[in-house]
Formats: C-alpha cells, structure tokens, sequence
C-alpha cells in the first residue's frame, strides 16, 4: 500500500501537492461552519427555511458576480494574487458573520461576503488545469475531493461539538484555517499561468471582460451548465434544507447530522481516487448521467424513509453519485475551454452551482414551511430525472469535440 502512494505521489507535480496540502488546511476550516450554516440561521434570528433560503440566494447571486470578476481577473493577472485575496476576505467576513445579531444586516453582509469570498474560486480551478494534462485533470480533482473529505470527517464531528457551546467558535475557526491558507499559498505556490498566454499583456481589461460573451457563445457549453444547474439544485439541498428537514420532521440531532456528513467524508476518502481511476476510460457525459441517477435514487429516498439507518443509506447513495459527478464535471469543464480563457469558463462554469444555490433553498424552504415537507424529496427525484436525460442528450452532441481531446489524455504529469 505504502508503495502505490508512493507511485501516486510521482505522478503528479511536486506544486500540485502544495496545491492539495493548502486546499486541506481551508477546508477545515470551511467544513466546521457550513453544514451548520442552516441550523445557526434558523436558530440565532428564530426563523424558518424559508428567511434561509433567502439568505442563501443572497450569496449565490453575490457569488456569480463574484466568480465573473475573478475569472477575468484570472486570466488577466494571474491565479496566486487572487486565490489570496479571497482567502484574506474570507477570513475577514467569517469572524464579521459571526457577530451580526440582526437579520436585515446579515443580509447586507452576505451580498458583500458573496461577492467578493467566491472571487478565488475559478483560480482554483484554473491552477489545477495548470499544472495538469488532460489526462490526469480528473484524477487530480478526485483527489483535491479527497483531501477535501478527510476535512468533512473531522469538521462536521468537531462543528457539532463546538455549535452545542457557541455557534462564535464555528465562524473563528474558520478565519484562522483561511489565513494559514493564504501564507501557505504566499510562501509555497508560484505563479501558474501559462507564460505562452499572458493575456494581460495583449489586451485590455475591457477586452478581457468582453471574452465572456465568447464564452456565453459556446452553445454546448451552455447548455453543460444549465443542465448541472438543474441536478445541483438536488445536490445542494444535502447542505442546507436536509439539516433542518431531518431536525424538524425526523428530530435527528445537530450530532447525528454532522456523523452523517462524516460518513459521507469518509467514503469519499476511501473510494474517490479508487473510483475515478477505474472510471477514466468511460465518457464523462455519460458519467454525469450515472452519478445523477444516483442523486436521483438517493434524495428521493428521504421523502420516503424514517429511520437513521436507511437515512444513512441514502446518504451512501448520494455519496457515490457524488464521486462519480463532482470531478467529472470539473475536468469537462476545463476541456471546454480554450487555455487563455480558462480562468472565464471555470468563472461560467460557477454559474451551475450559483443558479442552483439562489433558488433551491429558498424553493425548499417555500415546501419546508408550507406544504408537505416530504414535497422537497420527490421533487428531487424528478428533476434529477431530467437532468440524466439532458446529460445523455449532449453527450450525442458533443462527442466528436470532447474526444478530439483523446491524444492529449494519455500524457502524464511531469515529475516536478
């Protein structure tokens, strides 16, 4: 076993890892607060899922302007000088949320927070295409998934723990793992745009901002991102209504929530890199297909099941329909883009989880208050449904422009 890591560990550049070890100290951090995100809302302003809902749209509309912004400024300056500045205003809005006491001003807050925290993600993204080849793109995801998952195995038990005593601790924690996060970047990772497409230095920041609706013309690409728009509104309920839901109607404690999110951690731990490996010789369209079926089977379980050992196997389902989808639609995402403008599509790329984040809660949480509950799980059922045969539609329609990449996925990574 030692040896096989060991054969891992050299596949890959020696800056993805630092790349990796980073993403892993900001997950802590992040995974300590968010699934409780839900539950400190309801509870601190004595609301319902549905005032959430609306705070969570706040964010994701936030977010999509955020993520247009740094995709551009990406590809203009490069992705280090951005993935820090969002790491820093992180820190700075995470310890600010935590001591607002009126719900009129956290909505304020979460406009700016959105904005300018989910400024770093299409630079992240972008990294990882950087120091990758085709080939290996999805595999290097699965394992940033990983990494990210051994997080959710001690955030969520340590979050819950620390939530019973002071909801402060949740937002603290998470300040100080970004800041660690950004001196680690600082000192260890350089610069990672192409030096052969230094777009800043052949054009102009309006022109830079025009190169989106390039990006809006790829109509395959589109329609990639309206179709995972639809299942990440599925998925996205596991981080905010289910928490509630199974407080309200199933009366699952704070404790046994973050044990399931746990577990779903530590399958993906143990079965990500696995899974992903033996997937690569299949289609990733088609691959989408199957993970949402998943999702589809999985959510839909919990309109139908009451016991914690049949709400943890849904989770399970979930949880392998998730390592099939998150890292296949990653690496498809940067095959759809040309390399300088890599940092504007991952930026449109967002817009699949911010269309999902800004109407999903808030559409549960309409069911959550007002109808029945259970309303939220079926409905899942049938847009994931949906969305497996959007999947398969495009993979017909996109097969000869995504395999036209199958030379370039037999490279390997580079020592160093």
């Amino acid at each position: 076993m030692f040896a096989r890591l060991q054969s891992t560990y050299r596949e890959y550049p020696s800056k993805f890892w630092v790349l990796v070890g980073a993403s892993f100290v900001d997950s802590i951090g992040r995974t300590t607060i968010w699934p409780f995100f839900a539950l400190y809302i309801t509870q601190r302003f004595d609301v319902g899922m549905t005032e959430a809902g609306i705070l969570f749209a706040i964010f994701s509309t936030a977010g999509f302007f955020g993520n247009m912004l740094g995709g551009a400024l990406t590809d203009r300056i490069g992705r280090k000088t951005i993935v820090i500045f969002g790491l820093v205003v992180s820190a700075l809005s995470s310890l600010t949320m935590g001591t607002v006491d009126k719900l009129a001003t956290f909505y304020l807050l979460a406009a700016f927070v959105g904005l300018l925290s989910d400024i770093a993600g299409p630079a992240h993204q972008a990294m990882v295409a950087d120091l990758l080849p085709v080939g290996k793109r999805a595999e290097g995801f699965g394992i940033l998934r990983v990494v990210a998952n051994l997080a959710w195995i001690v955030g969520p038990t340590f979050g819950g723990l620390m939530a019973v005593r002071s909801f402060f601790l949740l937002f603290v924690t998470d300040a100080v793992t970004s800041l660690i996060t950004a001196a680690i970047v600082f000192r260890l990772l350089p610069e990672t745009r192409p030096e052969a497409r230094q777009v800043g230095a052949q054009e102009s920041i309006a022109r830079t901002f025009r190169g989106y609706g390039r990006v809006f013309k790829d109509a395959f690409f589109v329609g990639f991102i309206l179709i995972s728009a639809l299942m990440n509104l599925v998925y996205l309920q596991m981080y905010s209504t289910l928490s509630v839901y199974l407080r309200d109607v199933h009366g699952v404690s704070t404790r046994a929530y973050g044990l399931l999110m746990s577990m779903n951690a530590l399958a993906v731990v143990l079965f990500q890199f696995w899974l992903t490996r033996r997937l690569h010789p299949y289609r990733r369209m088609v691959l989408m297909a199957v993970g949402t079926a998943l999702y589809m089977i999985g959510f839909s379980m919990y309109g139908f099941v009451s016991s914690l050992a049949l709400f943890a196997a849904a989770m399970l389902v979930i949880t392998f329909g998730e390592m099939i989808v998150i890292p296949s639609a990653q690496a498809l995402a940067a095959r759809f883009a040309p390399e300088d403008m890599r940092g504007r599509y991952m930026a449109v790329f967002g817009l699949s989880w911010a269309i999902s984040a800004t109407i999903g809660p808030y559409g549960a949480g309409l069911i959550l208050d007002n109808y029945n509950p259970n309303w939220v799980w079926y409905l899942c059922g049938i847009l994931s449904a949906a969305a497996v045969a959007g999947f398969l539609s495009l993979d017909l329609r996109t097969r000869a422009r995504l395999e036209a990449q199958v030379a370039p996925e037999v490279e390997t990574a580079p020592a160093s």
